[in-house]
Protein backbone atom coordinates (compact mmCIF):
# COMPACT_ATOMS: atom_id res chain seq x y z
CA UNK A 1 0.00 0.00 0.00
CA UNK A 2 1.45 3.31 -0.83
CA UNK A 3 1.85 6.05 1.68
CA UNK A 4 -1.05 8.28 0.71
CA UNK A 5 -3.59 5.51 0.69
CA UNK A 6 -1.93 4.70 4.40
CA UNK A 7 -2.59 7.76 5.68
CA UNK A 8 -6.30 8.30 4.31
CA UNK A 9 -6.95 5.17 5.96
CA UNK A 10 -5.01 5.75 8.89
CA UNK A 11 -7.23 9.37 9.07
CA UNK A 12 -10.18 7.41 8.67
CA UNK A 13 -9.57 5.40 11.66
CA UNK A 14 -8.83 8.33 14.15
CA UNK A 15 -11.98 10.06 12.92
CA UNK A 16 -13.62 6.60 13.65
CA UNK A 17 -11.91 6.10 17.23
CA UNK A 18 -13.13 9.33 17.95
CA UNK A 19 -16.25 9.01 17.50
CA UNK A 20 -16.76 5.79 19.30
CA UNK A 21 -15.03 7.49 22.16
CA UNK A 22 -17.28 10.50 22.42
CA UNK A 23 -20.55 8.47 21.56
CA UNK A 24 -19.26 5.89 24.82
CA UNK A 25 -18.73 9.02 27.18
CA UNK A 26 -22.57 9.86 26.01
CA UNK A 27 -23.71 6.24 26.69
CA UNK A 28 -21.99 6.10 29.88
CA UNK A 29 -23.10 9.33 31.10
CA UNK A 30 -27.11 8.39 30.58
CA UNK A 31 -26.41 5.06 32.34
CA UNK A 32 -25.23 6.90 35.40
CA UNK A 33 -28.49 9.22 34.91
CA UNK A 34 -30.89 6.34 34.99
CA UNK A 35 -28.86 4.52 37.34
CA UNK A 36 -29.90 7.63 39.42
CA UNK A 37 -33.54 7.90 38.73
CA UNK A 38 -33.15 3.98 39.02
CA UNK A 39 -32.14 4.43 42.66
CA UNK A 40 -35.15 7.15 43.51
CA UNK A 41 -37.79 4.58 42.92
CA UNK A 42 -35.96 1.86 45.01
CA UNK A 43 -34.59 0.00 42.21
CA UNK A 44 -31.33 -0.44 43.80
CA UNK A 45 -30.16 -3.84 41.95
CA UNK A 46 -31.23 -1.51 38.38
CA UNK A 47 -29.09 0.89 39.84
CA UNK A 48 -26.10 -1.16 40.74
CA UNK A 49 -26.03 -2.57 36.59
CA UNK A 50 -26.11 0.80 35.39
CA UNK A 51 -23.54 2.24 36.93
CA UNK A 52 -21.47 -0.95 35.80
CA UNK A 53 -22.49 -0.34 32.51
CA UNK A 54 -21.05 2.60 32.72
CA UNK A 55 -17.96 1.65 34.37
CA UNK A 56 -17.50 -0.49 31.71
CA UNK A 57 -18.32 1.94 29.01
CA UNK A 58 -15.80 4.39 30.52
CA UNK A 59 -13.24 0.97 30.58
CA UNK A 60 -14.07 0.76 26.92
CA UNK A 61 -13.33 4.42 25.97
CA UNK A 62 -9.50 4.26 27.72
CA UNK A 63 -8.82 0.80 25.31
CA UNK A 64 -10.24 2.93 22.31
CA UNK A 65 -7.71 5.83 23.54
CA UNK A 66 -4.75 3.85 23.95
CA UNK A 67 -5.77 2.76 20.75
CA UNK A 68 -5.93 6.22 19.21
CA UNK A 69 -2.79 7.33 20.57
CA UNK A 70 -1.06 3.73 19.12
CA UNK A 71 -2.46 5.00 15.97
CA UNK A 72 -0.56 8.68 16.29
CA UNK A 73 2.74 7.23 17.17
CA UNK A 74 2.16 4.98 13.97
CA UNK A 75 2.43 7.35 11.18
Amino acid sequence: MNEEKKMVKVERLKKKLEHWVEHNKEHAESFRKAAGEAEEIGLGDVSKRLREAAKSMDELSKLLETAMKELSGST
